[in-house]
């Protein structure tokens, strides 16, 4: 059989699809690790890499990719469910901190979605690409919910997503020393609210206080945002 037959035969089947994300993720995970896990690589960037470079290689098309890795979308509803558990597990901090996190998390969960859009608005971009970065800071199973609900496109927002995660996990640290903060509460909290998971790991690499408050800031920040930013979105009229 051609090659091109076979393959079509393969992704044909979701198991094709799921294989090839699962085997990305692996190999960028193992070279993660063996780079010594740079700030400004993370495993999710190198899988993403890898598997646009098996897609181009396989002259898989992107729609039909999608079509079988679907089913792994399905896991999104239970992973955005589970974003309770950080929220359960941080109860003492939130009690402790609550009067602090209700003036912080407005106001810089809202700056994460408007010097996005400023910019992109300022440069002339049209309502589809304003509506797919209003959410680059958000974790992504609420992240794709917004979008969708806003009119944006989803493949844009998971790209702008990467990027927000990766720039806020590498220039986070430098901009903490340079604003000589060394509270890891801080430091892990706008890790996880500007950089939702992959901020979180970083978060956790530093120590597990850190971690804690990604896991609380980003939870926070997905609640916050899923709830105020398509209806501020509407009442701007930029939406349908």
């Amino acid at each position: 059989m051609p090659a091109d037959g076979l393959i079509a035969t393969l992704s044909a089947t979701p198991l094709f699809a799921i294989a090839l994300t699962l085997a990305a993720f692996l190999a960028g995970n193992a070279l993660f690790t063996r780079l010594k896990r740079p700030a400004w690589l993370p495993a999710v960037l190198i899988a993403a890499v890898l598997l646009a470079a098996l897609l181009a290689l396989l002259k898989l098309p992107y729609a039909r990719y999608q079509q079988g890795a679907e089913w792994l979308t399905l896991l999104l509803g239970p992973a955005t469910v589970a974003l309770g558990l950080p929220l359960y597990q941080q109860r003492p901090h939130i009690r402790a901190l609550w009067r602090e996190l209700a003036v912080c998390l407005p106001i810089a969960a809202s700056l994460a979605a408007c010097y996005a859009l400023g910019l992109a608005w300022l440069l002339g971009a049209p309502p589809t690409l304003l509506a797919s970065l209003a959410a680059k800071s958000v974790t992504a199973p609420i992240a794709i919910g917004i979008t969708e609900q806003i009119g944006g496109s989803v493949a844009l927002m998971l790209g702008a997503l990467l990027v927000t995660g990766v720039a806020t996990a590498a220039f986070t640290g430098p901009a903490a020393r340079w604003l000589k903060i060394e509270d890891e509460r801080i430091i892990g909290f706008a890790l996880g609210l500007n950089g939702h998971a992959i901020g979180t790991v970083r978060a956790f690499e530093l120590s597990p206080a850190a971690g804690a408050f990604a896991s609380l800031g980003m939870s926070l920040t997905g609640i916050f945002t899923a709830l105020f930013l398509p209806l501020a979105w509407h009442l701007v009229g930029v939406g349908p």
